[in-house]
Order: C-alpha cells, then sequence, then structure tokens
C-alpha cells in the first residue's frame, strides 16, 4: 500500500472450486469445542495449499481512490487507476493501464501520487495460518456472505511473528518501515471450508510513525476463467488513517478474468460500473427453531 508513497506489504490468496450459489439458510447452533478444532484445521490445510494447481491468468484492477478530511465517511472520489494484473508460473505482475482514462505512460504505481496497494496473490491466507505465524483462533459468529452460510472466525498474529510492515514515504525522503501485529476474520463457507472474505487490521503501531490505522477487507468468490471456474479475489477495500487527520480509501475490484498468454490483452471500454453491494453485504442468517 502507499499513501503519499506509503507502502505495507498486504498479500492475496487464490483457490480453485466448483459450486453454486445456495440459499441463504437458517444458523445452526454454535459449533462444539471438538468441531471447531476440526474445522479450523481444515482451513488450515486449504489456505496453505491454496496457490498449488492454479492457472496463469490476467485480469483487470480497477481502483477506485478517495479521501476524507473529516473523519465522518464523507469520501471525495480523487481518482480511479486501471491495471493490468498477470499471474503466471505463481509471480505476480502489475503493468498500470490508465488515471481517469488517460494513458499511464510508464505503467508503473510509482508514477502516480496517492494510496496504492500491491501484493502476491498468495500469501495473505498462508501468512495467517503458517504454524511459524503462531496466530491464534477462536469462532466468533455465523452470518450469510453471497447467499451462503458462512462462519467467522477471529484470529490475532503477534508482533514477534508478524510478517505485516507498513512502509512510508514522502516524495524525495527517506522510507521508514514499522512492522505491525495484526488481527481480523476470517470467513468460511460451512459447505465447501473456502475462505471467501479476511479482514485485516493493524494494530499498535508505533505512535511516532506517520500512519495510524490500516485495514483492509478482501472478498473471494467463483470465476471462470477458461473452461473451469476458480475461487479468485473479487474486491479489496483498503482504508488507512495518516497524521494530520486524512482518511484514504481503496477499493480495488478483480474484473475480466481470462488465462494468461504472452500477447493477452484487457480490453474494456472505458470504467467499469462498481460491483453491487450484494456481492459483499453481509446478512444475518435466520434463527434456527
Amino acid at each position: 500500500m502507499r499513501l503519499l508513497s506509503v507502502t505495507a506489504l498486504m498479500c492475496f490468496g487464490l483457490g480453485t472450486f466448483s459450486g453454486q450459489t445456495k440459499p441463504d439458510t437458517a444458523a445452526p447452533p454454535a459449533p462444539s469445542s471438538q468441531e471447531q478444532a476440526k474445522r479450523l484445521e481444515t482451513v488450515r490445510n486449504y489456505a496453505l495449499n491454496y496457490t498449488r494447481g492454479l492457472p496463469d491468468f490476467i485480469c483487470l484492477e480497477q481502483n477506485r481512490r478517495y479521501e476524507d478530511t473529516t473523519g465522518m465517511q464523507a469520501w471525495h472520489l480523487v481518482d480511479v487507476l486501471a491495471a493490468r494484473l498477470s499471474f503466471f508460473n505463481q509471480q505476480e505482475e502489475y503493468k498500470l493501464i490508465s488515471q481517469n482514462g488517460r494513458t499511464v505512460k510508464d505503467g508503473s504505481y510509482g508514477s502516480v501520487e496517492g494510496a496504492v496497494s500491491t501484493g502476491d496473490f498468495g500469501s495473505a491466507m498462508y501468512d495467517i495460518f503458517d504454524p511459524a505465524s503462531h496466530a491464534t483462533f477462536v469462532w466468533k459468529r455465523w452470518t450469510n456472505l453471497r447467499g451462503r452460510l458462512t462462519q467467522v472466525l477471529g484470529y490475532r498474529i503477534p508482533l514477534e511473528s508478524s510478517k505485516y510492515s507498513i512502509e512510508w514515504s514522502e516524495r524525495g525522503s527517506k522510507v521508514e518501515k514499522v512492522k505491525v501485529a495484526y488481527r481480523g476474520s476470517i470467513f468460511v463457507d460451512n459447505d465447501l471450508n473456502t475462505i471467501v472474505r479476511i479482514d485485516q487490521e493493524a494494530v499498535n503501531i508505533q505512535p511516532s510513525f506517520p500512519i495510524r490505522q490500516a485495514q483492509e477487507t478482501l472478498d473471494y468468490d467463483f470465476t471462470k476463467v477458461g473452461d473451469r471456474e476458480f475461487f479468485l479475489p473479487l474486491v479489496a477495500t483498503l482504508e488507512m488513517h495518516a497524521n494530520g487527520g486524512t482518511w484514504t480509501k481503496n477499493v480495488k475490484e478483480f474484473r475480466l478474468y481470462q488465462k494468461f498468454s504472452a500477447d493477452a490483452v484487457i480490453k474494456f471500454d472505458g470504467e467499469l460500473a462498481p460491483l453491487s453491494d450484494d456481492k459483499t453485504k453481509e446478512q444475518a442468517p435466520r434463527k434456527s427453531k
């Protein structure tokens, strides 16, 4: 991530599955401690093996960037960035295409001011469930997400074993970097045992550091690449608060997925309309009788 050339290392993950959305159902009772432990190990195995067998692909990353100087969620649209994102041989590469519809010459995020984020499409899940992270987990609640019954697990990773860092720099100044502990929630599809959302929030950032808060939500959904369905990032929302009161928000949507090839191009006519709120809005499950 970057805020006035701020960079934070937050990462994404992928999976490959096939399935149809089911109608939401009533929430069962909270699982027993034994059931929770079994589910956690199933999800851990899923997360640690998430990127294996994935296809090479390209997609469009459309990033709407907002600012708020009031602290009252009065978001003002600053600009819209479009980038070609390629995933090839387990490596991710970004090429900035345009800013507000105008072609960007050097094709790098370094050519634009403001908050941006880039990441490896395989690390967020892995880092949370990697035994070396020493994460602690707790079952929190039931919810419905995209019409499917979902379990929500809370997690926390201590500073000593965290791989999450935030970097800050202003034009011409030395880069400042700080490692932070973080916490959040993992949303798990109850039938498929797949991770459908990750919430991530930095905690206890050093008081002297220019960034006061940093938090991100990443949603995954079924997406067709070629003739198969894969579980891929859908939208990521990043919010950061800097000293001085300015909030920034990036809403990144991943669209137009297709198979990777050396000459593959992303074709789209101008800015794409934002995804419907139904794609990311939670719905409380009906109480079981």
